[in-house]
């Protein structure tokens, strides 16, 4: 006869393991749930999607339900090691391993890759396809630059030339953009677009941030489309970067914001009125981006922000003197050609934005973070409409002349 407390003591004892004491899909730390028909270990919210897989899966929880002597040994041969051993064996560099933080639509698919359709066993390349061939077209959902209505368009991805084309109709053999993988970025914002599976696309046009906004109804097509992104921008990062190794490679693939959300700003006199902004802080690049909006297609302006060894700091509050805005938890930011004044509307988004700049002000530059200081610091980067009042300051730092725009 089984003994719950010796049995769930046993559970206990084995989710402390190295190897299990983290999420075998996610990675989130101290699992209280596990699979006794996989022998895994996962967290709460892994394990909804293994109970949408009842002939694959079978969950419980490992202190509250009830355990069978049988299933407890079965728990003791297998482990999270074991069997991502097995179902992780073919994983390919590229494709994104959901973490604990990531939305719902990556962390679900990953879990029916690896599971359900078996995608990394091994068994047989023909399960991955869909964003291994170098090759993937699809219509997605795009919303339209100036307006909140979404429109299929056909999307046509090629590792040959290292391009992503979309078209305004699925005949058109002329695409209406065509966009390089050198600068090409892709994360999920389901929340930003309200979509499930919401996904924002982003390059440079004319050195400036241009978003595309997209989803597909299905989710698996959607993870499928994210991860060709990936694969064609991989094959492009080992083609200019012949020596590096995969793994040094991959955090480049696709980055995901430290932080973003709204702020109001000011001008360089700190006299113009504030305006409320959609801001997005990047750590790889060091490049603070805003927006008029979170849905916005074009980028408004953009600072680079390099170390405290370069002029670069943060402080809580704005300067004496400085005008007021309608929000009152002010942000000073510190850069060699010019101080930046930030109000938040609560005191948390004020901290947050104070530790996500500290944080990249901490990391050293890298070489290619010197051109994008030039880049950025030197090439104006607001388009002027006559709807649109634009303040062009120019100062003269190091025999260098520098543009300093207010919209």
């Amino acid at each position: 006869m089984a003994s719950p407390e010796r049995n769930k003591k046993i559970l206990l004892e084995m989710v402390k393991q190295p190897s299990n004491d983290h999420c075998a899909d996610c990675g989130a730390p101290e699992p209280d749930w596990a699979s006794y028909k996989l022998g895994v270990f996962v967290c709460v919210n892994c394990s909804g999607t293994h109970r949408d897989l009842p002939a694959i899966s079978r969950i419980k929880s490992i202190r509250l339900d009830f355990w069978d002597d049988s299933l407890v040994e079965f728990m003791k041969t297998r482990g999270n090691a074991a069997a991502n051993a097995f179902y992780e064996k073919c994983v390919p560099p590229f494709y994104y391993r959901p973490q604990e933080k990531d939305c719902v639509v990556l962390k679900d698919q990953w879990i029916r890759a690896k599971y359900e359709r078996r995608e990394f066993t091994g068994e047989s390349n023909s399960l991955q396809q869909g964003y291994s061939s170098g090759l993937y077209e699809g219509i997605l959902w795009k919303k339209g630059k100036d307006n909140k209505q979404f429109l299929k368009r056909r999307f046509l991805l090629s590792e040959t030339d290292f391009t992503l084309r979309y078209f305004t109709k699925e005949d058109s053999k002329k695409p209406k953009a065509v966009i390089s993988m050198k600068d090409l970025n892709a994360v999920f914002q389901p929340e930003k677009i309200g979509h499930a599976h919401g996904l924002q696309i982003s390059y440079l046009e004319e050195e400036r941030t241009r978003n595309l906004f997209v989803y597909h109804d299905n989710s698996q097509e959607i993870v499928s489309c994210f991860n060709a992104i990936r694969a064609t921008r991989f094959a492009y990062l080992k083609k200019v970067n012949p020596n590096a190794r995969d793994i040094d490679l991959v955090p480049l693939i696709t980055r995901s914001s430290i932080k973003e959300g709204y702020m109001e700003k000011t001008g360089p006199t700190q006299w113009e009125p504030f305006k409320k902004r959609w801001f997005i802080l990047n750590l790889t690049d060091r490049k603070l981006s805003y927006f008029k909006s979170s849905l916005d297609a074009l980028e408004l302006g953009a600072v680079f922000i390099g170390t405290e060894g370069h002029g670069y700091s943060v402080r809580e509050g704005q300067p004496k003197g400085s005008r007021s805005g309608r929000w009152r938890f002010g942000v000073t930011l510190e850069t060699p050609d010019r101080q930046f004044v930030f109000l938040c509307d609560q005191e948390q988004d004020q901290r947050e934005w104070i530790e996500a700049f500290k944080l990249v002000i901490s990391q050293p530059m890298l070489p290619q973070h010197y051109n994008s200081m030039k880049t950025i610091h030197c090439s104006p980067c607001l388009q002027y409409t006559s709807s649109m009042r634009l303040t062009i300051i120019v100062k003269v730092v190091n025999d260098r002349k520098l543009y300093l725009l207010s919209s």
